[in-house]
């Protein structure tokens, strides 16, 4: 009798995606759907893109969606969760949206230990705009608006967002992870796993950052875009656990 190793997951809609070839993106919807199915949790979800590369992801989750202002989705999900606290509520933000305009809203969400989830994909660059500096580029990487390369004297640090948030009172769960390989893949798809649960549980605010390719803007194949993540991105945004007062729960 043959085995069933791999479905469509029931909340990834059956869409062609607009990402480009390579793109963590797509790798990145299929775990937060595989998780979301895996849980149960799909007829009680609600998403929050805001702008950027994932601003139109309410075409690929079919779970309800609530589209957020540039930056904003931590404070559009605040609201959401506190008139419907019965609810898993989550955000979907590139580097650019959640580490440059987000910031306040996000540290303070984070500080108040709203009890929502939020996906941080890391990819250093504005994405959907044409490859500007982030506020995650790495020094000396060159983007569009950096073609000499990122220079700390001019431009400042790279800034870490996710050990920033790990300080804030009111996070639960913030860890760090890849999908730059079938290794980090699987260990990103237990990281989403868990900070959904630290929701469910009513623990406080979770947070998994989630570094990833962009063979576009970085000019780059997709292999070595891969190679790039894990030779030089973690150089600077190590992978790992940086704050779980949570750590029986699996």
């Amino acid at each position: 009798m043959a085995t069933k190793v791999s479905q469509w997951p029931r909340y990834l809609k059956k869409a062609v995606f607009h990402y480009c070839p390579g793109c963590g993106h797509s790798i990145i919807h299929r775990l937060v759907a595989e998780v979301i199915d895996e849980l149960g949790i799909g007829e009680r979800c609600i998403g929050v893109p805001p702008a950027g590369c994932a601003v139109l992801a309410y075409n690929y989750f079919d779970v309800d969606m609530g589209e957020a202002p540039h930056g904003r989705g931590a404070a559009v999900a605040t609201g959401l969760k506190r008139v419907l606290p019965d609810r898993i509520v989550f955000t979907y933000q590139g580097d650019g949206d959640i580490a440059a305009i987000g910031t306040a809203e996000t540290i303070h969400a984070a500080n108040r230990g709203e009890n929502v989830t939020v996906i941080f994909v890391n990819n250093g660059v504005y994405g959907m705009t044409g490859g500007q500096m982030a506020p995650t580029t790495l020094p000396g990487q060159n983007s569009t608006t950096t073609p000499g390369g990122r220079d700390i004297l001019r431009d400042g640090a790279p800034l870490n967002l996710s050990e920033m948030l790990g300080i804030a009172n009111g996070s639960a769960y913030i860890e760090r992870t890849a999908v730059s390989s079938p290794k980090t893949i699987r260990h990103t798809k237990k990281a989403i796993t868990k900070a959904f649960k630290v929701q469910m549980a009513g623990l406080g605010f979770s947070l998994v950052e989630i570094l990833s390719p962009c063979p576009t803007n970085w000019k780059l194949s997709p292999v070595d875009a891969m190679k790039w993540v894990d030779e030089s991105m973690t150089r600077y945004f190590p992978l790992k656990v940086i704050k779980d007062l949570a750590p029986d729960l699996k």
